[in-house]
C-alpha cells in the first residue's frame, strides 16, 4: 500500500493529469477554430469543404479528404499559433540561462587541465 501511496504522491503524476486536462481543453478550442475555419472556407468560396459524398469506385474517399483537411488545418494552427511562439519563448527566456551553463562547464573544463598539467 505504501507503494501505491508513493506513486500517487509523485510530482510527475500530477503534472501528467494537469497536461491532460489542459491538452483535452485545449482541443476543444482547436475543434471549434477549426470548424471556424471551415465555415469562413466555406462562406468565400460558396461551398463548403466536405467530401464525404465523393466515392469513386465505390470507395469511401471522400471521408477521408475531409478529415485529412481537418488534420491539416487543425496541424497548422497548432504549429502556427502553440510551437512557433513556445520556441521564441524558450529562446528568449531559456537561451541565456543555457549560455550561462555553457560558460560554467567551459571554466571548469579549463580548471580541470590546468590542475592536470601542473601535476
Amino acid at each position: 500500500m505504501k507503494g501505491f501511496k508513493d506513486f500517487l504522491m509523485r510530482g510527475n503524476l500530477v503534472e501528467i493529469a494537469v497536461g491532460l486536462i489542459i491538452a483535452s481543453s485545449f482541443g476543444l478550442v482547436v475543434t471549434a477554430f477549426t470548424n471556424l475555419l471551415l465555415s469562413a472556407i466555406s462562406k468565400a468560396f460558396g461551398a463548403n469543404p466536405n467530401f464525404n459524398a465523393f466515392e469513386p469506385w465505390g470507395l469511401p474517399v471522400g471521408q477521408f479528404l475531409t478529415a485529412l483537411v481537418a488534420f491539416l488545418i487543425l496541424a497548422f494552427i497548432v504549429y502556427f499559433f502553440v510551437v512557433k511562439p513556445y520556441q521564441k519563448m524558450r529562446e528568449r527566456f531559456i537561451a541565456a540561462e543555457e549560455e550561462t551553463t555553457e560558460e560554467s562547464v567551459e571554466l571548469l573544463r579549463e580548471i580541470r587541465d590546468s590542475l592536470r598539467a601542473g601535476r
